[in-house]
Formats: C-alpha cells, sequence, structure tokens
C-alpha cells in the first residue's frame, strides 16, 4: 500500500536482499532444504513441528546469520498474506536477538500487527517501545483505521503532536478517513486545518479522504469545493464524490460526474458503478439502471462480487424481477448474498411460490442460508398467503443455528395477521422467548386495519405506545381503525395526541421516471408545468372507468365530511396524477412504472386496475412494501396486501 511507502522504504526489496542473505553454506546431500527464496520463505519446520518456521530453525541452528533485512522480509511476508501466527513467531524470535530495541524492526512488528487486525497486540507493542517515530505513530493510527476503532485514532493524534512528531500525508489521509466513519464534521474540519499547517492539503490522498468525509458527514458542499481544488485526481477522489452524491439521493448529479469523470479521462471501476446502481435502486429508475448495465457491459467488467450483486439489486427494486433473473443466470459467482438480493426481489413482487422454489434450489446447490435469507422467504410467504410454508421455514431456523430475531418474530405475526389468525397472531405475541418490540405489536396493528378489527387494533396500538410513543405510523394506523369504524371522536382524540406531541404524518407522494428525468407528484399537485393536462386526462379516465363499473371507496377517506367532498378527495391522488402523466408522456403499449413513497392508496389501486382494462397497458406501482403488476384489471397482488 502507498500509504505506507516510509515503512517500505525501511523493508527494502526483498527478494534481491533476501536471496544474497539466506543461503547457507551446506554439504551437498541437503543443500534444497536449506536455499530459501521468497515464495518458501514461510515454509514451516522440517522437524515436525507444526508450529515453527524452517527459516528460523536454520537461524537457531546457526546455519543463517540473521540481518536486519531477513527479519523485515519476514515480517513484510506475514502481513501481505495476513499471516499472524507467523507473525507472533518472527516476533518472539526477535526479541531472543541482537534486533529486539531496533526501531525500524519494531515499526515492522507494529505494522504486521496492525494490518493482520491484532490491535491489542498492536497497542501493547505501541505502548512498550522506549522511542517512536512518525512510522511508528502512523502505523498505529492506521492499524485504528481499518479496523474500524477510529475513536482510538483520534484520541491517538493529539498525543501524537506533543510528543513532536510531525504527521505526513499517510497519518492525516487515516485521519480524515476515521473522521468520515463516524461522520464527525466537526473533528474532520480540525483534521482539514492540520492538513493545510503540514502542507498536505493538495496530496491526492489526503484530498480523496477528505472529499469522501465531507460527502459521509453529509456536506456535500464543501465535498465539491475540496475535489474541485484538488490539482491532481484519481479514480478513488472521482468514485467518493459520486458516491456521495448517490447516498444523498442526488442520482442526476452523481451521473453527471458520471460522464464528466470519463471525459477527463478517469475509468470507473466497481465502485463507480455500485454506487450508481445503488442510486438508481433508491429512486427505482429503471432506464437509468438499464443504461449502466449496458455500459458496464461494454468496458469489459465481467458480473462478479458485489458489482454483480448491486446489479441484481437494482432491478429488483426497479421493478423488473425478470430482468433480476436474468443477471441473476449470468453472474460469475453466485453466493449467498445474490441469493437473498434474488428472494428479497422475489418477496417485494408477492412471488411467494418462486421464493420458495429459489430457497430449496439455494439449499440444492449448498449454499447455507443466513439470517437474511430466512427473513426474506418468511417475508415472501407472508405476502403470498402461504401459511405452511412459512411456519415451516420459521422451524426450519434452528437447523441451521439461527436464533430468530425481532424482524422474524414480526415477519410470523404479519403472516398469521394478513391470513385473519388475529388470535393465533396475539397469543404469538405473548409466548414469544423474546420481549415484544413496538415493530411487533405494530405487525399486529396492521393486520388489525387490514381486517377492521378496532378493539385489539386499539389493545395493539396502546402496546406500541408504550414501547415507541414517537413513531407516528401508529396514530395514524389507530385512527384509520377508528375512522373505518366510524368512531370520529376517537380519530380526533388520536390527532389531538398527534398534534400535542409534534407529529406528523409523512406526506404522500409518487414519481415516474421518463426519458431519464423523474417526475415527483403530490395530492392536488398544481405545481407541475402539465397540470392542466394531467387532470384533464384523469378527468376523462375517471369518466371511462366508472362507466366500466369503478365505484370511488370512500373508505379510505378519514375525513368526516359528505360523500362528495369525500369523492373529490379521492379525485387527485399523487398516484392518479402520475400514472395520467405517464400516459401523456409514454408511447402507447409500453409499460408505466409508479413509485410511491407510503402504501398505495386502496381506492387508487382500485382505480388503476380499471385504468388497465380501458388503456390496454401493464402499470407497475412500487410501495413501501412490495409490487403491484397490474394487467388486463387484476393486480399481482391479489389485492392481498
Amino acid at each position: 500500500m502507498i500509504q505506507y511507502k516510509s515503512i517500505k522504504r525501511h523493508l527494502g526489496g526483498c527478494r534481491t536482499l533476501w536471496q544474497s542473505a539466506v543461503t547457507a553454506t551446506v554439504s551437498d546431500s541437503d543443500i534444497s532444504s536449506r536455499v530459501i527464496d521468497d515464495r518458501n520463505i514461510l515454509r514451516r519446520s522440517l522437524n515436525n513441528s507444526e508450529f515453527g518456521l524452517h527459516v528460523l530453525d536454520l537461524i537457531q541452528c546457526g546455519s543463517l546469520k540473521p540481518d536486519r533485512s531477513l527479519y523485515n522480509t519476514l515480517l513484510k511476508k506475514c502481513t501481505q498474506l495476513g499471516k499472524l501466527r507467523e507473525g507472533k513467531l518472527v516476533h518472539f524470535h526477535i526479541l531472543n536477538s541482537e534486533f529486539k530495541n531496533d526501531l525500524v524492526i519494531q515499526n515492522s512488528v507494529l505494522f504486521m500487527y496492525a494490518r493482520c487486525g491484532s490491535l491489542e497486540d498492536a497497542r501493547r507493542m505501541f505502548d512498550e517501545m522506549p522511542c517512536r517515530d512518525m512510522v511508528t505513530w502512523t502505523s498505529m493510527i492506521t492499524g485504528y483505521a481499518q479496523n474500524e476503532s477510529a475513536n482510538d485514532a483520534l484520541v491517538l493524534f493529539p498525543k501524537m503532536l506533543r510528543e513532536g512528531a510531525r504527521p505526513n500525508e499517510f497519518t492525516l489521509s487515516s485521519l480524515v478517513k476515521c473522521c468520515g466513519f463516524i461522520a464527525s464534521y466537526g473533528y474532520g474540519r480540525q483534521i482539514h486545518a492540520c492538513c493545510w499547517k503540514y502542507g498536505c492539503y493538495s496530496n491526492v490522498f489526503v484530498g480523496s479522504s477528505l472529499v469522501d468525509m465531507y460527502a459521509r458527514c453529509g456536506y456535500l458542499g464543501e465535498a465539491r469545493s475540496v475535489f474541485d481544488e484538488l490539482g491532481c485526481k484519481n479514480e478513488v477522489s472521482w468514485n467518493a464524490l459520486i458516491t456521495g452524491y448517490a447516498r444523498k439521493g442526488e442520482g442526476e448529479e452523481a451521473l453527471a460526474m458520471f460522464v464528466r469523470m470519463q471525459r477527463e479521462g478517469y475509468r470507473p471501476t466497481e465502485f463507480t458503478y455500485s454506487a450508481l446502481l445503488c442510486s438508481c435502486s433508491s429512486m427505482g429508475c429503471l432506464e437509468q439502471g438499464k443504461w449502466l448495465h449496458a455500459h458496464l457491459m461494454k468496458s469489459g467488467r465481467k458480473l462478479v462480487g458485489y458489482v454483480g450483486n448491486t446489479l441484481l439489486h437494482m432491478y429488483t427494486k426497479s421493478g423488473s424481477i425478470w430482468d433480476a433473473e436474468k443477471v441473476f443466470g449470468k453472474l460469475g459467482k453466485i453466493d449467498v448474498v445474490s441469493c437473498n438480493s434474488m428472494l428479497i426481489g422475489y418477496a417485494q413482487h408477492g412471488l411467494g411460490r418462486e421464493a420458495v422454489q429459489h430457497f430449496e434450489e439455494m439449499i440444492r446447490f449448498g449454499i447455507v442460508p443466513n439470517d437474511i435469507t430466512f427473513l426474506s422467504v418468511l417475508t415472501a410467504c407472508s405476502r403470498a398467503r402461504l401459511l405452511d410454508e412459512g411456519k415451516h421455514y420459521f422451524g426450519l431456523m434452528r437447523k441451521y443455528h439461527i436464533e430468530p430475531e425481532v424482524s422474524h418474530y414480526a415477519t410470523i405475526v404479519d403472516l398469521l395477521g394478513r391470513a385473519g389468525l388475529l388470535d393465533q397472531a396475539k397469543s404469538f405475541i405473548e409466548e414469544m422467548p423474546i420481549e415484544p418490540t413496538g415493530a411487533i405489536w405494530g405487525a399486529l396493528l396492521g393486520a388489525c386495519k387490514m381486517h377492521k378489527n378496532t378493539e385489539m387494533g386499539a389493545y395493539a396500538a396502546q402496546r406500541v405506545f408504550e414501547l415507541d410513543p414517537s413513531y407516528p405510523g401508529t396514530h395514524t394506523l389507530l385512527a384509520n381503525i377508528y375512522a373505518s369504524a366510524g368512531r370520529w371522536e376517537d380519530v380526533a382524540k388520536v390527532r389531538k395526541i398527534m398534534k400535542n406531541s409534534g407529529l406528523k404524518k409523512e406526506p404522500a407522494c409518487s414519481w415516474v421516471e421518463i426519458e431519464n428525468s423523474v417526475h415527483v407528484f403530490v395530492a392536488n399537485d398544481l405545481a407541475h408545468p402539465q397540470k392542466d393536462k394531467i387532470h384533464k386526462m384523469w378527468e376523462e379516465l375517471n369518466q371511462k372507468i366508472k362507466e366500466i363499473g369503478y365505484v370511488p371507496d370512500t373508505s379510505h377517506v378519514h375525513l368526516f365530511v359528505d360523500q362528495q367532498e369525500k369523492e373529490l378527495n379521492l379525485q387527485y391522488h399523487s398516484e392518479k396524477l402520475a400514472l395520467a402523466f405517464a400516459l401523456l408522456n409514454t408511447p402507447p403499449g409500453s409499460i408505466i412504472r409508479i413509485m410511491k413513497n407510503i402504501r398505495v392508496c386502496g381506492d387508487c389501486h382500485s382505480a388503476i386496475k380499471y385504468v388497465s382494462l380501458v388503456v390496454k397497458r401493464e402499470i407497475v406501482v412500487r410501495d413501501t412494501n412490495r409490487f403491484h403488476h397490474i394487467r388486463d384489471g387484476s393486480c399481482s397482488c391479489g389485492d392481498y396486501w
């Protein structure tokens, strides 16, 4: 790693020095066992010892005279290969040699422990060193940074300065990364100032770390300023900014930087593609995701590792489960992550049978399921009314020594509740071996709303209030249950509690992607440039679907107003406006994809089914729970949602 140029300078070029140093003068009969090079430098002892190294045996018996280069080469090899046990053997041998107090070798030992993840040994070594230099401090700080112990690294830095050691670009780069790991803007600003003080502000490694740190802390403006001021950029600095934009949901900026990156002669890496595909996943931007997929293929990259799984996830989240299946079939290596992505996709699309089949094939191929695997298949069973299968897989978790967590228990409650077995769901909660949480009682509350069980819904809501009083979704669900039962006084009480507590229901919005642009709508939207055409389109559609049987379901209007006003309230919900806009701006016969930030309204779900009959188009709606594939007047969810 270039971060350790100073240490590498001390270690030197191992092959040339080592070959001249380790050849022992012995008899011709066993000279082959006494000649060692880089390839077999860590070979085990020849005296049947499982815990020794042959080269150390040669030193011990006097056949080989050690020097600094020899020990450094041994430690370097242990560091490169992550051989902690062998590294400890070398360290023990050094402690009994004339080099036990050699600062260069001590730094190499410390570096080896830190890189092999043995931070306790590294810190013990660090604390016992009578003399430290810049390499010592940098090795310890970077070891903490690389092993996700950011706070320990930041605490060490002031001590370094007090002892008079001057940080270099590698020290500061590691410290900046630590600030990014813990999203500490305050510490990050202070370290940034130190970068200026010690003349490292223009270094590409420090600059890339600063871009990433500011982006992780949510300060994209400052990240962009640092990036623009960098005289020399590399793929890491570009990726840091692109990932920052993608993480904050600014997909258009991320894509613009991606295009600029290539124009300036930088080649995208797997991290670039993964960040952009994640952005497409969160926004449901299928067309942009397909464009990136095509670009990925043209670049000659194979669908392996993280980027292959990210592409698979993008298709499942963007509503094209069939494209996800194609990608899955072309993955260079199938692992539990890719299998889980497919299971999650099947669950989101309500394809319970396909999820069960996929799970069984996964087991046959010898891929061991984890907790996410079981959560995904249980969710798929819940959303497809596969009651017996869900119970079976919940019991199967014990076979794989996986203890059910809160999320698994909540899914079983959801499974029972959706099936109308509310009493069984309540008994299941009361008999659980763990304390039920707000999420578990919330699953029962959702089922009570679905089946209009007011009394049990109020009971479940009370349990949630006790465990998580600040969660606004509970109040909203309870108010809706009361409204469905016509208990308007209780609705008013719940809304008063919400108002007094400062809780607000998340405003609904829907969006569609047209020609790589995302158009967002809210209820009764008057801000869109095509608002007049959109409203006119929906009014015409509304008239046509009423003629073939659509009746507005005013039970979804939880306001104490007359019937006409309730129907008017339903008229311009965000998903209806998004649908009308898509019909105006897409070619006949193409699939329409609508995304929504909360669950789709029951009346809108019904209306869209009728629209699919009128316009003869497939309409895909993604809400927070699942995908609805609506075609020819019916939905893939079977109205079970």
